[in-house]
């Protein structure tokens, strides 16, 4: 079931969502060579409980970590350990809270130091992607004209869409309907609502769309270990159009 949200509850969930973007801009300054990923995740621990928000991820379905970290090759739910990040890098960074009963989500992929050009260039393409799905929502509009818009912007610059894990309704639940895949046929699919909140999130590979899980049950990589990018936002769709409740401010 698809759950409308007010304007009342979106202004909410904004406030959410500007916290995860508050907090994903610090990390992404931290986020430097030889700092470790389970750093990263201590100081999102610490500074969601500065801001009396939960953190939505830890002890979901048994994750054990408030922040996902995915480097190279991994395309999601990365485990944060004690692996020191390197120069040349790529580090996707999903985090999501719980705060005032409404959920905020967003993730962002970011080079460590000077990555390659090829590396720059697909997190660049990766993150255009999510700027041309948001750009489809529109009351009236079909659900899959936001997955047609990721895949095609992606396949037209060389690269595949990961067809494994899918974008999603956030409000009162992290995830609600409808699911958002990142790939699709323009003018299918339900129509766009005004009160709808999607949590938008391209997951693009520099070579197969394959994945594969790893033993720890979460990490997912890339099947041939090709580098993959992952960006997300939070998304509600309003008479004027989309309105982006993560970006920052």
């Amino acid at each position: 079931m698809i759950i409308l949200k007010s304007p009342q509850e979106i202004a909410t969930m904004r406030e959410a969502n500007q916290i995860v973007a508050e907090i994903l801009e610090t990390l992404k300054e931290k986020a430097t060579p030889s700092t470790t990923t389970l750093e990263l995740n201590e100081w999102a621990e610490r500074l969601a409980r500065k801001r009396k928000a939960k953190c939505a991820f830890k002890g979901y379905r048994g994750f054990p970590y408030a922040l996902c970290t995915s480097i190279n090759e991994v395309v999601v739910h990365g485990l944060p350990s004690h692996y020191a990040l390197k120069e040349g890098d790529i580090l996707s960074l999903d985090f999501g809270i719980l705060y005032k009963g409404f959920y905020g989500d967003a993730a962002i992929t970011i080079p460590i130091g000077a990555a390659s050009r090829g590396a720059e260039r697909l997190i660049r393409t990766t993150r255009e992607c999510l700027e041309k799905a948001i750009e489809k929502m529109h009351e009236g509009g079909r659900l899959a004209d936001i997955s047609a818009a990721i895949q095609e912007y992606a396949e037209f610059h060389g690269y595949s869409v990961v067809r494994d894990f899918v974008g999603h309704g956030i409000g009162r639940e992290l995830h609600e309907d409808p699911q958002v895949p990142n790939y699709g046929t323009p003018g299918t699919g339900i129509r766009l609502k005004k009160g709808m909140v999607l949590a938008i999130e391209p997951m693009v590979n520099s070579g197969h769309h394959g994945v594969k899980v790893l033993q720890d049950g979460w990490t997912a990589v890339t099947v041939d270990s090709c580098l993959s990018a992952h960006f997300e936002h939070s998304v509600a769709i309003t008479e004027n159009g989309p309105y982006i409740l993560s970006v920052p401010m």
